[in-house]
């Protein structure tokens, strides 16, 4: 894990040698662009990919602040060089040369919110960085965490189709924290250490549209359906659970972080050559008859190098699958509508 290689770092001396998977190659030079980075998620997320020894170059953007947030940050003693970039004219500098962009950027949802409510003020965000990226780095791989991803990662696409640099391969929405959730959650009732734990999460990234597979789960436990469907609903209103807690004070944003480094993590060790590398992640898809889908995705120099199918289902599962695709199908064609209006 992520946190394993931030412990040896923090004691190896030879910080730029990182020979777990590499032998004993030096790490490829990695740049890291945040689009939000002053904000609720971005700040953490700035401080966990400033811990990951993979990353050699951190550009911190955001609208403002965030030289302070730069500042911050770059004082901790691991490898990558950190530097901050506030407004849009310095976009272009934040994205020059980045191998891995990653978009916390927009507004974080309140109480009574839905994902959808956030659509129109995040929509236009996620619009304008995307023609950025287009523009300046249109080969990095894209982690889209900004909501509602359902409806942002399409918009993305169609942004790069429009400036003739999309890459389905290259384009991820980040459904990490769904995953993360399932795991927690099922280890709770299952009774299993966590970091044991996997549970595969596919369709999309709000409410219904999360299905977690808990008939995939490993290790395997004997929970009725009653838990089942308890765990499939906590693990899909997890978003609001938080809302709820914070009270009006923010969302998910440091289990978010985290979430948003372990899939960036995953795509670095990808680009650099790992064998085996698969997360779920929300995709251009062939593997439903919807446009995008999350399922396990194996990762490699390429970005996506393999859509996996979803697996063997329950019948509770099935039955969940039917129930998004019209829901999931609507959030796509409103982010291709509003793209292309």
């Amino acid at each position: 894990m992520m946190l394993r290689s931030i412990k040896s770092l923090a004691t190896s001396p030879s910080s730029h040698i990182l020979r777990r998977g590499y032998a004993s190659e030096a790490v490829p030079n990695r740049k890291v662009a945040v689009l939000g980075a002053a904000g609720g998620i971005g700040q953490p997320l700035a401080l966990l990919m400033k811990l990951n020894p993979l990353v050699s170059s951190l550009a911190l953007y955001d609208i403002a602040n965030t030289p302070g947030v730069a500042a911050d940050v770059s004082h901790i003693n691991t490898r990558s060089e950190v530097s901050g970039y506030s407004g849009e004219a310095e976009l272009g500098k934040a994205l020059e040369g980045a191998d891995v962009v990653i978009i916390p950027a927009g507004v974080p949802r309140k109480p009574g919110m839905t994902r959808d409510d956030l659509f129109n003020i995040n929509a236009g965000i996620v619009k304008g960085l995307c023609q950025a990226i287009a523009k300046y780095c249109p080969h990095a791989l894209v982690n889209m965490i900004s909501n509602p991803v359902n409806s942002t990662v399409p918009i993305a696409a169609e942004v790069f189709k429009k400036a003739g640099t999309y890459d389905p391969k290259r384009l991820f929405g980040v459904t990490t924290l769904d995953v993360v959730r399932a795991k927690t959650f099922y280890a709770g009732k299952a009774k299993v250490p966590v970091a044991e734990v996997n549970v595969p999460v596919v369709g999309g990234h709000a409410g219904i549209t999360i299905l977690p597979l808990f008939s995939q789960a490993t290790p395997k436990a004997n929970l009725s359906d009653a838990e089942i469907t308890a765990l499939t609903k906590r693990t899909q209103d997890g978003g609001t659970e938080v809302v709820e807690a914070k009270a009006g004070k923010g969302s998910a944003t440091l289990s978010m972080a985290y979430a948003g480094a372990i899939f960036a993590d995953a795509c670095l060790k990808g680009l650099n050559g790992a064998p085996d590398v698969v997360e779920c992640s929300y995709v251009q898809s062939t593997i439903t008859e919807l446009p995008f889908f999350a399922s396990k995705v194996r990762l490699g120099k390429n970005g996506v190098e393999e859509v996996l199918g979803l697996g063997p289902l329950s019948d509770y599962e099935k039955e969940g699958l039917e129930k998004l695709k019209p829901e999931l199908q609507s959030s796509i064609e409103k982010g291709i509508k509003f793209a292309n209006q």
